[in-house]
């Protein structure tokens, strides 16, 4: 049982910034914030889970039977990710690429301290056991009165190297499109590894300046330990409200530009791309008939198509797919049937991720996987990790990718700025980064 109390904050941003930082006492955390996004199914502003009581590590081994069998046995929120190489666990598939991140394949807990925030209004949910502490840890927050400051240099800039070379990406862009041209596929995600080795950095500081860059609607803190997901995601994978689950998945995205006609134009120019809105509808139509897997019949509804969104970097195309499910639906079941999200993979699904195996150069673990949350009553929410940093402190080890989506009409040298484009705030981020 949780005990809930509620509270008022006069200044949001800075309770929210103090309530992290607060929270970089416990191991395993998961801070969820929509950074004032507001669409129709913005549940919360921010929300925060800390403190296991109980937790679940797997491989991709069975790994949605040991999710679902604790899920229903806590009956209590849960938080944690699903890494894309679950992909294993759904179809007969290998993930052989290199690996130094190590992060395992699910992670999910259920913890003590939950605290939820929307407007002014901040509600504390804490288990029994720990509800003593809610007024103190409150104050605790509240007494917090700076944000960590960025400390002068002690150590070398980072030096970020990529996986793969540019020539080596365009060999491969030009495979991909071989396969899409004999036939294989019509649409894949390719996704490169920028990363760099024997680095420290600070998570929470490192997350603050990504997010302050991108001010995405689903940014993440994640940490397991000594292992950290900074992500500065703009996309939903999957969300359960009741009977309707919905879908939002990204295809298509421009610049920004800070002059104001131009940026119009940038976005415009987005809107009517053929090959773009081809990227997105192909994606839409693999969602629709993931849904359907488990939806009523005839309730797959495609509710917007290839609108386009302005974010802080980047203009990006978002369609919103929605489906209504039986009242009995098991909600792991809902995720296994439409995971890995299709944005991330191609179409079809199974041989675009095969392809995908041959000719990327990294194991993708959490990058293009997610995090998000399963409620006592069943719904959940799940974002897609992409424009994120992971990051392995004991084994000194930064990454991050990015990919973009590969089609008949693909030409590699484009492909290859796209991800350029992408890259760019965890690039800034972390060149600017020190470990104080």
């Amino acid at each position: 049982m949780r005990k809930e109390i509620n509270f008022k904050v006069d200044d949001i941003l800075k309770f929210k910034a103090a309530l992290l930082e607060w929270a970089q006492q416990f191991e395993e955390i998961v801070w969820l914030d929509s950074n004032e996004h507001e669409t129709r199914y913005t549940s919360f502003d921010a929300l925060l889970a800390a403190d296991a009581l109980t937790s679940i590590i797997s491989d991709s081994t069975d790994a949605f039977m040991n999710l679902e069998e604790y899920q229903s046995r806590t009956k209590d929120w849960i938080f944690g990710y699903l890494s894309y190489d679950l992909k294993n666990d759904v179809e007969n598939l290998t993930s052989d690429n290199f690996d130094e991140l190590d992060f395992p394949d699910l992670f999910f807990f259920q913890p003590k301290r939950i605290i939820s925030i929307s407007g002014t209004e901040v509600c504390f949910k804490y288990l029994n056991m720990v509800s003593d502490e809610i007024e103190t840890d409150f104050k605790s927050v509240l007494g917090l009165k700076t944000v960590p400051t960025v400390q002068e240099p002690s150590v070398v800039p980072i030096r970020i190297r990529m996986r793969i070379f540019k020539d080596e990406y365009y060999k491969r862009v030009h495979r991909m499109l071989a396969h899409i041209h004999r036939g294989d596929i019509y649409e894949a995600n390719f996704c490169q590894e920028f990363y760099a080795e024997d680095t420290e950095i600070e998570p929470l500081e490192t997350y603050q300046q990504l997010n302050a860059i991108s001010k995405p609607p689903f940014a993440t803190y994640l940490r397991l330990q000594n292992q950290y997901v900074l992500s500065a995601s703009p996309e939903r994978y999957l969300k359960k409200l009741g009977d309707k689950v919905i879908s939002q998945p990204i295809k298509g995205t421009a610049r920004r530009s800070s002059q104001r006609d131009e940026d119009q134009r940038l976005k415009s120019t987005l809107q009517h791309d053929e090959k773009e809105r081809a990227e997105n509808i192909m994606i839409v139509d693999l969602v629709r008939n993931d849904l359907a897997k488990n939806a009523l019949k005839g309730s797959v509804t495609v509710e917007e198509l290839c609108g386009v969104y302005s974010f802080e970097q980047v203009h990006q195309m978002v369609s919103t797919v929605s489906a209504k499910v039986k009242a009995n639906e098991k909600p792991v079941d809902i995720i296994k049937h439409t995971f890995p999200m299709g944005s991330m993979t191609g179409a079809p699904k199974v041989s675009a991720m095969k392809i995908i195996e041959e000719l990327e150069s990294f194991k993708r673990g959490v990058y293009s996987g997610a995090v998000g949350y399963f409620a006592p009553d069943g719904d959940f929410d799940f974002n897609v990790i992409i424009r994120s940093i992971l990051y392995n402190q004991n084994k000194r080890y930064v990454s991050f990718s990015v990919g973009s989506a590969i089609t008949a009409k693909s030409i590699p040298e484009n492909e290859y700025e796209e991800c350029l484009l992408k890259a760019k705030a965890m690039r800034e981020v972390l060149e600017e980064s020190r470990k104080g």
